[in-house]
């Protein structure tokens, strides 16, 4: 597996699973805006196609939410990264892809050597994503509502990645 650059041209596949009831659920409230966001390569973001043999499975997107422009994740610590991950296609979960996808993702994240820490923030409601975060190393550390949406926010830090690396 290798995550890509996901590009303008990607907008009709990601428009396609953004509307598949797996990631509906996982993700209901958000307008990813495609049209304008696949042209626009800020600083802070990475938006990512992740391809099995050249099919693409799924999707990451890696921020830093301090400089994140909507400052969605608030007054946060500066040196961390986020991650949003799905798996595109239903007949593609549980074959293993989420977890290598988030491998990558860590490992992306976690070559800066400033980076200290990881956070995500799954639906308060999502427990199949909860204990697929806890599995990977990931450390609960708050409820927290984003807009709309009750989340469990759970962080990975240096220590843990090197840990689940180790155990990998």
């Amino acid at each position: 597996m290798r995550l890509r650059p996901a590009t303008p041209q990607d907008r009709a596949l990601l428009e396609r699973w953004d509307e598949q009831p797996h990631v509906l659920a996982s993700d209901p409230n958000d307008d990813w805006n495609w049209a304008s966001e696949l042209g626009r390569r800020p600083a802070w973001r990475e938006q990512l196609i992740a391809e099995l043999d050249a099919r693409p499975v799924g999707f990451v997107q890696i921020i830093d939410p301090l400089l994140e422009d909507g400052h969605y994740w608030g007054d946060v610590a500066p040196d961390q990264r986020a991650i949003d991950l799905w798996v595109g296609q239903e007949a593609d979960l549980g074959k293993g892809y989420g977890g290598e996808m988030m491998r990558l993702a860590l490992a992306r994240c976690f070559a800066e050597p400033r980076v200290w820490s990881v956070l995500i923030d799954p639906l308060a409601a999502n427990t199949r994503a909860q204990r697929f975060y806890e599995r990977l190393g990931f450390r609960f550390v708050a409820r927290r509502r984003f807009g709309a949406d009750e989340c469990r926010v759970y962080r990975m830090s240096r220590a843990d990645y090197l840990n689940f690396r180790k155990a990998a």
